[in-house]
């Protein structure tokens, strides 16, 4: 069943599904909570699983007139989401934009973090390079030229699961208001509030990092520094494109789930 709960942007959808420990699914740019489900019909037999849709994706309505959607404003609405559910500490998984949102959650509220796992995450990665890069891809004209073939090369669909996404995210990227929300949130990785590097050190749940090391929009070499920054993380890679926990959910899962149990001071 699909619920909303009121933000500061506007109302997000989300489902709620099992009993147990809390896990949060927080989905990339221009997709939506869909993305888990591979992931989510296995870990709910051993967790409460909330997965998250971003303002202006999947079935969260269109956000408030004025809005402006940046990945900064993106966990706002995830501080937002957490408080109005009162949610007790939780393992959050994040993948691109959702893994910096995560990522900024557990810098400002850490008591909310009980484990962190970023996917092909962003936050960690601002260099000169990358900006003019985040700047080029987000201008409308070029975003709308590029996105549709953008997505089949970082996808790299190999799985059902993935042909899927794929076809929804495809389906977004073909509309106006696709282009211009994706090209919004790429210039805002350009922006000084996208840096979580100088704040990488005050994360303190146990952090592992998963990266699928045939993604064209985040590289593997991302992958690296991202793990460089965060003290005491933990780099695991798998042979796919951005988004490993659909196309390898066995892959994924053998190596999240054992950190999801020990974080829950379970035997494994």
């Amino acid at each position: 069943m699909v619920e909303r709960v009121p933000t500061r942007v506007g109302e997000v959808a989300y489902s709620d599904c099992g009993a147990g420990p809390v896990v949060v699914l927080l989905h990339a740019t221009m997709h939506d909570r869909h993305d888990f489900d591979a992931i989510a019909s296995r870990l709910v037999y051993d967790h409460r699983v909330i997965a998250v849709d971003w303002p202006g994706h999947g079935d969260s309505p269109p956000p408030s007139p004025n809005y402006r959607p940046t990945a900064a404003s993106f966990a706002d609405v995830l501080a937002d989401f957490v408080a109005a559910l009162d949610l007790p500490p939780a393992a959050f998984i994040g993948n691109s934009v959702g893994g910096f949102a995560a990522a900024r959650l557990a810098i400002t509220e850490p008591q909310r973090v009980s484990r962190l796992v970023l996917v092909n995450s962003g936050g960690f990665i601002t260099s000169p390079a990358s900006k003019l890069y985040c700047r080029a891809l987000g201008t409308p004209v070029v975003m709308r030229r590029i996105l549709p073939r953008f997505v089949r090369s970082y996808l790299k669909a190999t799985s059902d699961n993935d042909r899927l996404v794929q076809e929804r995210t495809l389906a977004r990227a073909r509309t106006g208001e696709g282009v211009e929300l994706t090209a919004a949130l790429w210039r805002s990785f350009a922006s000084p509030e996208y840096d979580l590097r100088a704040d990488a050190a005050r994360i303190t749940a146990p952090c592992l990092i998963v990266w699928g090391s045939h993604d064209t929009a985040i590289p593997l070499r991302f992958g690296r520094l991202t793990a460089a920054r965060i003290p005491g993380s933990r780099l695991q890679t798998l042979p796919t494109g951005h988004v490993p926990f659909s196309s390898d959910p066995d892959g994924f899962l053998s190596i999240v789930e054992p950190f999801l149990v020990t974080a829950m001071g379970r035997p494994q």
